[in-house]
């Protein structure tokens, strides 16, 4: 398989040389004669370590060569990875004229090519961009259909500067979007050898993964920054305090609490981010990470909640009460927040939660809380799954209870469900009435 990278930037460069050490034939590709100049004489066009070397031996050997036309790249090579450059406006939208503009170059080449080749998107773009402007410009511009005609796919890269030879070589998993089987046949064949989980997924899922990541990695930063921030004006050495944290890897360092859904709540989390922001605000300090956090939460309720209104009924069921399956604690549960706005509304709520139900009629603080704090709501509770499904019209899916999947498959099809937690119910998620808060 030969390949061809267009752009000569971070990306494209260090593909190009890692393409050629895995023994595949690379033709590079960019309209900057100065880097094309570099790769045609063995010498890097970035600064990178190890890289130089590599340049060097592949454009001696063979394997790695640079050019300035279009057509000579793509009639030489079977597939194509687009590297080239996507900044930002001004308003932090990226720029796409670069991707926008190399996709045309290369529609107007495989029109006049025989056989099937395939076209890869590198650069980094948000999800949509593929759909929107990559594929687009490829068939217009050659008179064919992605994933027919030529093949498309996407796969983001996940290189670090200074370490992107190692990254290139040991990748945290390697994801490929793709149109068709061929694309992502030829991909999965271009990182044979690599010791990584691969992902092949659809195109926009593909583009999304990146932004995930990257997102992410600017809020550890940022919340590590925050948080050490506070524990040093209050004499706490923070580099301690994180080398425990990081012991945790059943929570800390894990999957749990990242997957999208519905807001926090229960007794600790709301409570210990305002007394650390208020801890810090007390040393003088700004806390805008945890500012944010808690206005988040307040607008994932609002999400909820503006759902619940596009519905235009005013006949809710909800399954849930407590801020998580299996309990009766509704201290400050987000459900209960939705549930008193909703009411304030005017909405007719009928809410199934057995737990808060079975506490609504036991002895203790809980049970005086649920019929003395929120009489309104505790008034909207039933016993059986039945009264809600004969009084609604929408229902909501507030916390993971075992049995309300099963409850709701007797809904009929036209009785909208909003999941604010996602059960992952096929037969559920089936139903046209059905949709996500997040999904």
């Amino acid at each position: 398989m030969k390949i061809s990278v267009f752009g000569l930037g971070y990306v494209g460069a260090v593909a190009s040389a890692c393409l050629a050490e895995s023994g595949f034939d690379v033709i590079a590709i960019d309209k900057d004669p100065v880097k094309v100049k570099c790769i045609a004489e063995g010498r890097s066009p970035i600064i990178e370590s190890g890289l130089p070397e590599m340049i060097k031996k592949h454009q001696e050997s063979g394997k790695l060569k640079a050019t300035l036309d279009v057509r000579e790249a793509i009639m030489n090579s079977d597939i194509s990875l687009i590297c080239v450059g996507t900044p930002s406006n001004e308003d932090g939208s990226l720029r796409l004229d670069y991707v926008e503009g190399v996709c045309k170059e290369i529609g107007e080449v495989l029109k006049e090519k025989g056989g099937f080749h395939s076209v890869v998107l590198r650069s980094t773009v948000v999800p949509g961009t593929a759909r929107d402007i990559a594929i687009p410009a490829l068939e217009k511009a050659s008179g064919m259909k992605a994933g027919e005609g030529f093949g498309f796919g996407n796969n983001p890269e996940f290189l670090r500067e200074s370490t992107a030879i190692y990254d290139y070589f040991n990748p945290p998993k390697v994801v490929i979007g793709a149109l068709d089987e061929k694309t992502s046949d030829m991909m999965v064949e271009v990182y044979k050898g690599i010791d990584a989980e691969i992902a092949i997924c659809p195109i926009e899922v593909s583009e999304g993964v990146k932004y995930a990541d990257n997102a992410w990695h600017a809020m550890k930063v940022g919340f590590a920054n925050e948080i050490g921030n506070i524990f040093k004006e209050l004499g706490v050495d923070s580099h301690k305090v994180m080398d425990i944290f990081f012991l945790d890897t059943k929570l800390n360092i894990s999957k749990a609490y990242l997957m999208p859904g519905f807001a926090f709540g229960g007794s600790c989390l709301p409570k210990d981010v305002r007394a650390i922001r208020a801890s810090g605000k007390l040393q003088g300090l700004e806390t805008p990470i945890f500012d944010s956090l808690l206005n988040a939460n307040e607008v994932q309720v609002s999400r909820a909640q503006r759902m619940i209104e596009e519905t235009k009924s005013k006949k809710i069921g909800m399954m849930g009460l407590s801020f998580k399956a299996g309990t009766d604690d509704l201290r400050e549960s987000p459900l209960v927040t939705l549930a008193d706005k909703l009411l304030n509304e005017g909405y007719e709520l009928t809410i199934y939660d057995p737990c808060v139900y079975e506490a609504a009629n036991m002895e203790g603080a809980n049970q005086k809380y649920i019929r003395e704090g929120i009489p309104h709501i505790s008034k909207c509770l039933v016993e059986k799954p039945e009264d809600v499904l004969n009084n609604a019209d929408v229902f909501v899916i507030g916390n993971g209870h075992e049995g309300y999947a099963e409850i709701l498959k007797n809904v009929n099809d036209n009785a909208k469900i909003i999941d604010l937690i996602r059960l992952k119910d096929n037969s559920l998620e089936a139903k046209k009435s059905y949709t996500g808060i997040c999904w």
